[in-house]
């Protein structure tokens, strides 16, 4: 068997919430990417690229590991920008980041960076939101959870029937909150950049269909509790894109067959390498492939 994500967005196990540095505050670059997808013409000249870890793809080299916010030069953002030559990004996703982030200071243990709503600009024509994994402590609340009580029944279901038990309507609540918060950073967007294209990118399939995997210390019955959260966070994110009229690239079926679990996996297991991405998070085929989705939609 393969290994398997514990938590896909945790930054509460794998990375420090918040980033920090003057580096991280909003600066438009051309990237530098190799294996990017073929280029196509130039149809935007400032793209601003919100998001959280799924975006900034830490530890995916080229990585500035001076920020805590471990963003990578060849995440998706900057391979879509370099496909499109002429086009400045401004790419201020950040690890550990909630839909909170937009409007208020990411705050981190060595410092902080402003709201990811800096970075845009009334001239600003491209916009992705990667955003909703962490709000509510979707992940580093909900499956930490899991995580902890695992072995209280390892081969039971502990964590679904906890939150049953205990806290019966948080999730239903959470994936309330996170569609109304991507609606509302899709409106604050265009509030601010009113020329822009708004493009929201959901989140990959991350735990498998079936079956477990040794390396991740869940009861065998909450496998398939936890990739029902993963599922419904993904569309909790797709409808708050519906609800604000958003062009929305939906990742749940093209990462298919590629969740940590599988023989050719496109997220990172539980052991973190400097040099190809951090525990539990994409790797650089994951966001060669988002890249390319990303193209195709606004081509």
């Amino acid at each position: 068997m393969r290994r398997l994500l514990v938590l896909p967005l945790l930054a509460a196990l794998a990375v420090p919430a918040g980033c920090s540095g003057a580096s991280d505050r909003p600066e438009a670059a051309p990237a530098r990417v190799t294996g990017s997808p073929a280029a196509a013409p130039t149809a935007y000249d400032q793209y601003v690229a919100l998001g959280d870890s799924y975006t900034a793809a830490p530890l995916v080299p080229p990585t500035d590991t001076s920020s805590i916010c471990l963003r990578s030069g060849a995440n998706y953002p900057a391979l879509v920008a370099t496909a499109m030559p002429g086009t400045a990004l401004t790419d201020v996703s950040c690890s550990g980041a909630s839909t909170h982030n937009t409007v208020s200071p990411q705050v981190g243990r060595t410092g902080s960076v402003p709201p990811q709503f800096d970075a845009l600009r009334p001239g600003t024509d491209l916009v992705t939101i990667g955003l909703g994994g962490n709000d509510g402590q979707l992940f580093g609340g909900v499956l930490g959870r899991c995580v902890q009580i695992a072995a209280t029944a390892p081969a039971g279901a502990p964590c679904r029937e906890s939150f049953a038990r205990q806290d019966p309507e948080r999730l239903d609540t959470t994936f309330a909150h996170i569609e109304r918060n991507i609606a509302a950073v899709v409106r604050g967007v265009r509030e601010r950049s009113p020329r822009a294209r708004v493009v929201v990118v959901g989140y990959p399939q991350i735990i498998p269909e079936s079956g477990t995997c040794e390396l991740l210390p869940l009861a065998a019955g909450d496998y398939a509790f936890a990739r029902e959260i993963n599922e419904r966070l993904n569309r909790a994110v797709e409808r708050g894109a519906d609800e604000a009229d958003a062009d929305f690239v939906d990742l749940w079926e093209p990462t298919a067959g590629h969740d940590i679990c599988a023989d050719e996996p496109w997220i990172n297991g539980r052991v973190t390498s400097v040099g190809t991405a951090l525990a539990y998070h994409p790797l650089a085929v994951e966001q060669e492939h988002v890249a390319q989705l990303v193209l195709d939609e606004i081509r």
